[in-house]
């Protein structure tokens, strides 16, 4: 059975501890990455990001973004939103569709 990881900052992520989800708190985005790798090789299907530390971790993400599974999402932290969320949903919908229907500005 697959499971949900979610890898920030600690009091970013002890909340999701409580409905059920494996949490890996860390310090840095260097520490974010062996464990974005040590878990892609397990069984998780999804696996959350802060965006704190998902804006320093590009390369590392991008080599799952082809791959049906992890799904790698990135989520506001407790310092609020950077913008990687929505900004990977308009990508993805520009690469499937082909041009920017979401804040297209025709």
């Amino acid at each position: 059975m697959y499971k949900i990881g979610v890898i920030g900052d600690r009091e970013s992520v002890l909340g999701f501890k409580a409905v059920g989800l494996q949490v890996f708190p860390c310090l840095d985005s260097d520490e974010a990455v062996k464990t974005l790798h040590r878990i892609a090789k397990e069984d998780y299907a999804i696996i959350y990001i802060t965006e704190g530390l998902c804006k320093d971790m590009g390369d590392s993400i991008n080599e799952y973004k082809d791959m049906r599974i992890p799904a790698i999402i990135p989520i506001p932290g407790m310092d609020g939103s950077y913008g990687i969320g929505i900004a990977n949903v308009k990508k993805s919908v520009e690469r499937a569709v082909g041009a920017d229907i979401l804040f297209g500005n025709d």
